[in-house]
């Protein structure tokens, strides 16, 4: 009995370990709505269940009014146009490059009233009486007449009417490709409520952050519209254009189709809408279903679009899915639209069929959609993580060793350029639009790979599916991600978060002098640049064999193991962070060195590389 009992204790703490509690808010959408393609006003109405499941009660609600945003002298306006006073350089020709974000720049403030947005809430019920509603521009505080008390099950009730703006920020009508509507940010949605409290952040340019529940939604337009979304369509045979087995739009006298879709544990809801979509389909053998959908121009595009769905259908059950684990959808749409490429839940609006960017947006379906960090305070963990994903999958495809290296050099850029802030910063409130962008992209991206050489490539491996494992729909935060890699790898990585995260000190190791004590070499290392870091060190001598010596630091209580069996693995004693240098002890004399290099594989991000070669 009691050895039964020991075995009952470790499953459930292995249970226990590999799913931590944290109370998540839920909510159920269902949503009528319908769309004039003649005036381009939307009209709506939201029955919504929302379960506080927090252990506090909630006096008010913030839904989000994103369309707001896309008025002149709107926050979003204002804030692109101050951004793009600050000059951040010259061209050779003598130009001024500003911070803009060109695809905003001040486009905003030249809307006329036809082009604006506006999302207008007539009301709200929240079980069963009218609320006060105070407007902040895009975000609608909700003044609770009854607090929602813990654990409960609230009913609410939302009429809205709202024009598509012109297309400016990812959302919009009539974008540069022609697409006549891409429908993001389209309802009343409600905020996050979670461990910190409200994430009521004004649309400002940034991204979203949003409630996992379940959507039930009825989209009404022109029969003649082909409908690509979030979800799993319920009518296929009823709208045509394919999705079942009815090909263009289906025989009806009616001059509008209803398009019912559907979907299960997502934060966010997506759709786009144009009369002259082609929809291709692949289906993957035990994985989902892929859509295709894009404006049909020539043959030229149909090539571009048929050679992305191929390579997409390829790469998922050969590389994708064994890296980062299964995608837990039924099906998933990648849909021409929008002003470049953003993700939502089950589908993402990309301009072109560009694979770098289609991979990118799928990547977001592991670190947005699934695990969704809140890209607010934490950008870099999602944005992050969708360019190491597109970039490890380039990598593999293509047999590049060094994959990483474009992530690397836009680091180097953002720290060469003095506009570097911590990773902690707020992602509206960076400086500068550029230190934004390298920061959350790139040094992001860094953070991953340069993860995988500090605990090892085998070590990276399981991390990936562990992370993406533990941490599904509980919106994991840079400690729960940290936590993981320790747990993974036997190896303390605070430290690594606090430097790399937490500050803007970087990485520089030099070689110095080599001598010789008693038939072995004495290697003189220096740490010019502020942040520790564990070294490779490869050694080459003249005889042509090579060692890899690895120095760990202190502070992580540990090393890798060692990652190939290409030449000896040799684990030095540790480097304590205090010490500016550090004196390795080699097997062989200096006399028989040919060189001696730090970081062969360039996945530390040392800011300075040519000090750590000696010959």
């Amino acid at each position: 009995m009691r050895k039964y009992l020991l075995l009952a204790f470790c499953i459930y703490g292995s249970f226990v370990w590999a799913q931590p509690e944290r109370w998540q808010q839920k909510v159920k959408y269902s949503i009528d709505a319908k769309l004039d393609v003649n005036t381009n006003l939307l009209s709506g109405n939201e029955n919504i269940v929302y379960w506080n499941n927090s252990p506090d009660s909630l006096h008010r609600i913030f839904i989000y009014l994103y369309w707001n945003a896309f008025q002149p002298g709107s926050m979003m306006d204002i804030r692109s146009q101050e951004l793009g006073k600050k000059i951040l350089g010259y061209t050779k020709n003598g130009y001024e490059v500003r911070d803009w974000d060109e695809r905003v720049r001040d486009r905003i403030s030249h809307l006329s009233p036809t082009e604006q947005g506006f999302q207008q809430v007539e009301y709200v019920e929240v079980n069963g009486v009218n609320q006060k509603l105070i407007e902040h521009e895009t975000i609608l505080e909700v003044d609770l007449d009854r607090p929602l008390l813990p654990k409960s099950q609230n009913n609410l009730k939302i009429k809205f009417n709202a024009q598509v703006p012109v297309q400016i920020r990812r959302s919009g009508r009539d974008n540069a490709e022609g697409v006549r509507f891409s429908m993001s940010q389209w309802y009343p949605k409600i905020a996050e409520y979670d461990y910190e409290g409200w994430n009521a952040n004004p649309y400002i340019a940034r991204e979203f952050y949003g409630v996992w529940g379940d959507f039930n939604v009825n989209i009404t337009i022109d029969k003649n519209y082909l409908v690509a979304a979030t979800g799993t369509i319920q009518n296929p045979e009823e709208v045509g254009f394919g999705y079942g087995k009815i090909q263009g739009v289906p025989k009806t006298t009616s001059a509008t189709t209803t398009w019912h879709f559907a979907a299960h544990n997502v934060h966010d809801f997506v759709w786009a809408a144009d009369n002259d979509y082609t929809l291709l389909k692949r289906q993957i053998k035990g994985g989902p279903l892929f859509y295709f959908v894009y404006k049909k121009k020539d043959t030229t595009t149909d090539k571009q679009w048929n050679i992305l769905a191929d390579s997409v259908a390829y790469l998922y059950p050969h590389f994708i899915a064994k890296t980062f684990g299964n995608y837990p959808y039924n099906n998933y749409s990648f849909i021409q639209g929008g002003d470049g490429g953003m993700e939502y839940p089950m589908a993402t609006l990309i301009k072109s069929a560009s694979i770098g960017t289609a991979l990118h947006e799928f990547g977001h379906s592991w670190y947005q959609g699934v695990l969704g960090s809140n890209e607010s305070l934490f950008p870099w963990m999602d944005e992050g993580g969708a360019t190491y994903f597109q970039t490890h999958i380039a990598g593999w495809s293509a047999r590049d060793s060094l994959w990483y290296k474009r992530s690397y050099d836009s680091y180097f850029k953002l720290v060469k350029s003095g506009l570097e802030e911590p990773m902690t910063t707020h992602a509206d409130h960076y400086n500068t639009n550029y230190g934004y962008e390298l920061a959350a992209y790139g040094k992001g991206a860094v953070f991953y790979e340069q993860l995988s050489y500090i605990i090892g490539n085998k070590n990276m491996d399981k991390f990936l599916l562990e992370y993406y494992k533990v941490w599904q729909f509980k919106h994991p935060n840079a400690n729960d991600l940290i936590r993981i890699a320790e747990k993974v790898s036997g190896l303390e990585l605070e430290w690594y978060k606090q430097y790399w995260i937490y500050s803007t000190k970087t990485i520089d190791y030099a070689i110095g002098k080599v001598s010789s004590k008693e038939n072995h070499a004495i290697v003189s290392l220096q740490r010019i640049g502020k942040m520790p870091m564990p070294l490779d060190i490869l050694v080459t001598y003249k005889d042509g064999s090579e060692e890899m010596y690895n120095i760990p630091v202190g502070m992580m209580y540990g090393h890798k193991p060692a990652e190939n069996h290409y030449y000896p693995w040799i684990f030095a004693p540790e480097w304590r962070w205090t010490s500016p240098s550090y004196d390795l002890e080699l097997s062989k004399s200096a006399s028989k060195i040919k060189s001696i290099v730090i970081d062969p594989t360039q996945r530390m991000a040392d800011v300075d590389r040519i000090n750590n070669v000696w010959e």
